[in-house]
Protein backbone atom coordinates (compact mmCIF):
# COMPACT_ATOMS: atom_id res chain seq x y z
CA UNK A 1 0.00 0.00 0.00
CA UNK A 2 1.69 3.40 -1.23
CA UNK A 3 2.39 5.50 1.88
CA UNK A 4 0.24 8.36 0.99
CA UNK A 5 -2.64 5.99 0.92
CA UNK A 6 -1.51 4.52 4.30
CA UNK A 7 -1.48 7.63 6.09
CA UNK A 8 -5.05 9.38 4.45
CA UNK A 9 -6.32 5.94 6.47
CA UNK A 10 -4.38 6.12 9.86
CA UNK A 11 -5.80 9.75 9.70
CA UNK A 12 -9.59 8.89 9.30
CA UNK A 13 -8.76 6.28 11.94
CA UNK A 14 -7.33 8.84 14.11
CA UNK A 15 -10.29 11.21 13.65
CA UNK A 16 -12.75 8.34 14.13
CA UNK A 17 -11.17 8.10 18.04
CA UNK A 18 -12.33 11.51 18.96
CA UNK A 19 -15.37 11.31 17.35
CA UNK A 20 -16.48 7.86 19.16
CA UNK A 21 -15.14 9.26 22.12
CA UNK A 22 -17.11 12.35 21.47
CA UNK A 23 -20.07 10.31 20.86
CA UNK A 24 -19.85 8.41 24.20
CA UNK A 25 -20.72 11.72 25.71
CA UNK A 26 -23.73 12.42 24.18
CA UNK A 27 -25.37 9.26 24.96
CA UNK A 28 -27.56 9.93 27.72
CA UNK A 29 -31.46 9.01 29.07
CA UNK A 30 -33.11 11.86 27.13
CA UNK A 31 -31.40 13.15 24.16
CA UNK A 32 -32.81 13.49 21.07
CA UNK A 33 -31.01 10.76 18.87
CA UNK A 34 -31.46 13.69 16.02
CA UNK A 35 -28.56 15.74 18.24
CA UNK A 36 -27.02 12.75 18.23
CA UNK A 37 -26.57 12.40 14.65
CA UNK A 38 -25.59 16.27 13.96
CA UNK A 39 -23.46 16.61 16.77
CA UNK A 40 -21.32 13.32 15.28
CA UNK A 41 -21.72 14.36 12.07
CA UNK A 42 -20.39 18.30 12.69
CA UNK A 43 -17.73 17.04 14.84
CA UNK A 44 -16.27 14.53 11.66
CA UNK A 45 -16.05 17.77 9.45
CA UNK A 46 -14.79 19.74 12.03
CA UNK A 47 -11.86 17.71 12.30
CA UNK A 48 -10.92 17.96 9.03
CA UNK A 49 -12.82 14.54 7.43
CA UNK A 50 -16.20 13.57 6.25
CA UNK A 51 -18.82 11.27 7.04
CA UNK A 52 -18.67 7.78 4.65
CA UNK A 53 -22.50 7.39 5.73
CA UNK A 54 -24.63 9.00 7.94
CA UNK A 55 -24.80 8.04 11.51
CA UNK A 56 -26.09 5.09 11.93
CA UNK A 57 -28.15 4.99 15.41
CA UNK A 58 -29.65 1.67 16.14
CA UNK A 59 -31.88 1.01 19.18
CA UNK A 60 -32.38 -2.63 21.02
CA UNK A 61 -34.06 -4.51 18.07
CA UNK A 62 -32.74 -1.98 15.12
CA UNK A 63 -29.46 -3.06 13.64
CA UNK A 64 -27.97 -1.51 10.85
CA UNK A 65 -29.47 1.28 8.25
CA UNK A 66 -31.56 3.78 10.73
CA UNK A 67 -30.34 7.19 10.86
CA UNK A 68 -33.28 9.97 12.15
CA UNK A 69 -35.07 12.20 10.22
CA UNK A 70 -35.07 15.97 10.29
CA UNK A 71 -37.92 15.86 12.46
CA UNK A 72 -37.41 12.96 14.75
CA UNK A 73 -38.38 13.84 17.93
CA UNK A 74 -37.15 10.57 19.80
CA UNK A 75 -35.10 10.47 22.56
CA UNK A 76 -32.90 7.77 24.36
CA UNK A 77 -34.42 6.07 27.75
CA UNK A 78 -32.87 4.68 30.48
CA UNK A 79 -31.87 0.69 29.27
CA UNK A 80 -32.49 1.12 25.60
CA UNK A 81 -29.26 -0.44 24.37
CA UNK A 82 -27.87 1.84 21.81
CA UNK A 83 -25.74 1.28 18.62
CA UNK A 84 -23.55 3.49 17.29
CA UNK A 85 -22.14 2.75 13.31
CA UNK A 86 -19.64 5.30 12.46
CA UNK A 87 -17.80 5.84 8.75
CA UNK A 88 -15.16 8.62 8.49
CA UNK A 89 -13.27 9.15 5.57
CA UNK A 90 -10.51 10.87 4.49
CA UNK A 91 -10.18 11.62 0.48
CA UNK A 92 -12.43 8.19 0.19
CA UNK A 93 -10.12 6.37 2.29
CA UNK A 94 -12.69 5.07 5.05
CA UNK A 95 -12.67 4.10 8.42
CA UNK A 96 -16.24 2.33 9.46
CA UNK A 97 -15.95 1.60 13.65
CA UNK A 98 -19.53 0.95 15.71
CA UNK A 99 -19.54 0.70 19.80
CA UNK A 100 -22.74 -0.23 21.64
CA UNK A 101 -23.74 1.29 24.77
CA UNK A 102 -26.76 0.60 27.14
CA UNK A 103 -28.45 3.88 28.78
CA UNK A 104 -28.01 4.21 32.31
CA UNK A 105 -25.72 0.76 32.94
CA UNK A 106 -22.12 0.31 32.56
CA UNK A 107 -22.20 -3.10 31.77
CA UNK A 108 -24.26 -5.68 29.39
CA UNK A 109 -23.89 -9.14 28.80
CA UNK A 110 -25.01 -8.86 25.31
CA UNK A 111 -22.07 -6.40 24.75
CA UNK A 112 -19.66 -8.02 26.31
CA UNK A 113 -20.32 -11.04 24.03
CA UNK A 114 -20.03 -8.78 21.11
CA UNK A 115 -16.65 -6.90 21.87
CA UNK A 116 -14.80 -10.08 22.74
CA UNK A 117 -15.98 -11.84 20.23
CA UNK A 118 -14.78 -9.08 17.88
CA UNK A 119 -11.17 -9.59 19.71
CA UNK A 120 -11.28 -13.16 18.80
CA UNK A 121 -12.00 -12.53 15.52
CA UNK A 122 -8.98 -9.42 14.75
CA UNK A 123 -6.88 -12.17 16.20
CA UNK A 124 -7.40 -13.78 12.51
CA UNK A 125 -7.55 -11.22 10.56
CA UNK A 126 -4.25 -11.58 8.88
CA UNK A 127 -3.13 -12.28 5.07
CA UNK A 128 -3.83 -15.93 4.44
CA UNK A 129 -7.01 -16.34 7.16
CA UNK A 130 -9.97 -18.17 5.31
CA UNK A 131 -13.53 -16.62 5.90
CA UNK A 132 -15.00 -19.60 6.91
CA UNK A 133 -12.31 -19.72 9.82
CA UNK A 134 -13.72 -16.54 10.94
CA UNK A 135 -16.77 -16.62 10.74
CA UNK A 136 -17.07 -20.06 13.01
CA UNK A 137 -14.74 -18.04 15.79
CA UNK A 138 -18.12 -15.47 15.80
CA UNK A 139 -20.77 -17.65 16.09
CA UNK A 140 -18.62 -19.98 19.15
CA UNK A 141 -17.75 -16.79 20.92
CA UNK A 142 -21.77 -15.73 20.86
CA UNK A 143 -22.50 -18.91 21.82
CA UNK A 144 -20.31 -19.00 24.90
CA UNK A 145 -22.24 -15.88 26.09
CA UNK A 146 -25.47 -18.00 24.81
CA UNK A 147 -26.39 -15.66 22.07
CA UNK A 148 -27.00 -15.85 18.68
CA UNK A 149 -25.03 -13.89 15.62
CA UNK A 150 -26.95 -11.89 13.14
CA UNK A 151 -26.65 -14.30 10.15
CA UNK A 152 -27.66 -12.57 7.40
CA UNK A 153 -25.58 -9.46 7.98
CA UNK A 154 -21.10 -9.31 7.34
CA UNK A 155 -17.81 -8.02 8.01
CA UNK A 156 -16.59 -6.19 5.02
CA UNK A 157 -13.82 -5.31 2.94
CA UNK A 158 -13.71 -1.21 2.33
CA UNK A 159 -11.61 0.26 -0.87
CA UNK A 160 -11.67 3.71 -1.53
CA UNK A 161 -15.02 5.72 -1.84
CA UNK A 162 -16.75 1.94 -1.13
CA UNK A 163 -18.21 1.56 2.00
CA UNK A 164 -18.97 -2.55 1.15
CA UNK A 165 -16.54 -3.95 -1.17
CA UNK A 166 -15.41 -7.86 -1.05
CA UNK A 167 -14.54 -9.96 0.77
CA UNK A 168 -17.40 -10.19 2.96
CA UNK A 169 -17.16 -11.90 6.32
CA UNK A 170 -20.31 -13.43 7.51
CA UNK A 171 -21.62 -13.82 11.58
CA UNK A 172 -22.31 -17.43 10.89
CA UNK A 173 -20.54 -20.48 10.15
CA UNK A 174 -19.97 -21.32 6.42
CA UNK A 175 -17.63 -23.23 3.70
CA UNK A 176 -16.13 -19.89 2.08
CA UNK A 177 -12.63 -20.80 1.79
CA UNK A 178 -11.70 -17.91 0.02
CA UNK A 179 -8.61 -15.98 1.85
CA UNK A 180 -8.02 -12.48 2.78
CA UNK A 181 -4.98 -11.28 0.99
CA UNK A 182 -2.21 -8.49 2.18
CA UNK A 183 -3.46 -4.70 1.82
CA UNK A 184 -7.07 -5.80 1.89
CA UNK A 185 -9.08 -3.27 4.24
CA UNK A 186 -11.36 -4.65 6.37
CA UNK A 187 -14.47 -3.83 8.30
CA UNK A 188 -14.39 -6.67 11.07
CA UNK A 189 -18.08 -6.69 11.99
CA UNK A 190 -19.85 -8.08 14.94
CA UNK A 191 -23.57 -8.59 15.50
CA UNK A 192 -25.06 -10.45 18.38
CA UNK A 193 -28.35 -10.85 19.88
CA UNK A 194 -30.81 -12.51 22.34
CA UNK A 195 -33.34 -13.42 19.44
CA UNK A 196 -33.47 -15.81 15.99
CA UNK A 197 -30.03 -14.32 14.43
CA UNK A 198 -31.90 -12.99 11.34
CA UNK A 199 -32.53 -9.46 10.26
CA UNK A 200 -35.76 -7.83 8.01
CA UNK A 201 -36.13 -5.07 6.35
CA UNK A 202 -38.57 -2.10 7.77
CA UNK A 203 -39.71 1.09 6.27
CA UNK A 204 -39.43 3.76 5.21
CA UNK A 205 -35.84 3.55 4.11
CA UNK A 206 -33.96 6.78 5.26
CA UNK A 207 -30.67 6.35 3.93
CA UNK A 208 -30.05 6.44 -0.27
CA UNK A 209 -26.67 6.46 -2.61
CA UNK A 210 -26.13 6.40 -5.83
CA UNK A 211 -26.65 4.05 -8.44
CA UNK A 212 -27.01 4.61 -11.39
CA UNK A 213 -26.72 7.60 -13.77
CA UNK A 214 -30.12 7.97 -15.07
CA UNK A 215 -32.38 11.19 -16.62
CA UNK A 216 -35.03 12.29 -14.04
CA UNK A 217 -38.65 13.55 -14.92
CA UNK A 218 -38.52 16.10 -11.82
CA UNK A 219 -35.75 18.65 -12.15
CA UNK A 220 -35.23 17.78 -7.65
CA UNK A 221 -34.76 14.12 -9.00
CA UNK A 222 -32.00 15.70 -11.31
CA UNK A 223 -30.32 17.67 -8.87
CA UNK A 224 -30.52 15.20 -6.13
CA UNK A 225 -29.09 12.69 -8.18
CA UNK A 226 -26.04 15.76 -9.05
CA UNK A 227 -25.84 15.92 -5.75
CA UNK A 228 -25.93 11.99 -4.96
CA UNK A 229 -23.24 11.75 -7.57
CA UNK A 230 -20.57 14.96 -7.31
CA UNK A 231 -21.43 16.26 -3.55
CA UNK A 232 -21.57 13.18 -1.58
CA UNK A 233 -18.81 11.19 -3.71
CA UNK A 234 -21.50 8.30 -4.31
CA UNK A 235 -21.15 7.44 -0.61
CA UNK A 236 -24.78 6.61 1.62
CA UNK A 237 -26.85 10.20 2.43
CA UNK A 238 -29.73 10.68 4.11
CA UNK A 239 -33.17 12.91 3.67
CA UNK A 240 -32.10 15.22 6.39
CA UNK A 241 -28.52 16.05 4.39
CA UNK A 242 -31.02 17.61 1.54
CA UNK A 243 -32.29 20.39 3.44
CA UNK A 244 -32.38 22.36 0.45
CA UNK A 245 -36.16 20.74 -0.56
CA UNK A 246 -39.25 20.78 0.63
CA UNK A 247 -40.68 17.60 2.41
CA UNK A 248 -43.02 16.88 -0.29
CA UNK A 249 -40.95 17.85 -3.27
CA UNK A 250 -38.35 15.64 -1.50
CA UNK A 251 -40.24 12.45 -1.08
CA UNK A 252 -41.07 12.53 -4.91
CA UNK A 253 -38.42 13.16 -6.16
CA UNK A 254 -36.49 10.11 -4.24
CA UNK A 255 -39.25 7.94 -5.38
CA UNK A 256 -38.45 8.82 -8.86
CA UNK A 257 -34.85 8.64 -8.56
CA UNK A 258 -35.38 4.43 -6.42
CA UNK A 259 -38.17 3.92 -9.21
CA UNK A 260 -35.55 4.71 -12.32
CA UNK A 261 -32.85 2.75 -10.59
CA UNK A 262 -30.83 6.00 -10.26
CA UNK A 263 -30.29 5.83 -6.31
CA UNK A 264 -30.42 2.60 -3.84
CA UNK A 265 -32.74 2.82 -0.86
CA UNK A 266 -30.80 1.23 2.20
CA UNK A 267 -34.15 -0.03 4.61
CA UNK A 268 -33.78 -0.04 8.32
CA UNK A 269 -32.79 -3.74 9.49
CA UNK A 270 -34.59 -4.99 12.39
CA UNK A 271 -34.18 -8.35 14.40
CA UNK A 272 -37.00 -10.38 12.80
CA UNK A 273 -38.84 -11.50 16.61
CA UNK A 274 -37.80 -7.68 17.47
CA UNK A 275 -34.91 -8.87 20.18
CA UNK A 276 -32.09 -6.89 21.40
CA UNK A 277 -28.98 -6.43 19.24
CA UNK A 278 -25.57 -5.68 20.42
CA UNK A 279 -23.02 -4.18 17.46
CA UNK A 280 -18.89 -4.35 17.51
CA UNK A 281 -16.78 -3.35 14.71
CA UNK A 282 -13.21 -2.26 13.85
CA UNK A 283 -11.47 -1.45 10.82
CA UNK A 284 -7.86 -3.23 10.04
CA UNK A 285 -5.31 -3.09 7.14
CA UNK A 286 -4.03 -6.58 6.25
Amino acid sequence: MEKEVLEKYKRAEEISTKVIEFSKGLLKDGIKILEIAESVEKKIFELGAKPAFPLNIGINEVAAHFTPASDDTSILKVGDLVKIDIGVHVDGYICDRAFTICVGDEKHQLIEACEKTLKEALKLIKPGAKICEISEVVENSLAEFGFNPIRNLCGHGLERFVQHAAPSIPNAKNDIKDELKENQVIAMEVFGTNGSGWVKESYPALIYQFANDRLPRLLEARKILDMAKFKFEKLPFTKRWLKEFSPLKLDFALKELVNIDAIKAFPILKEQTDALVAQAEETVIL
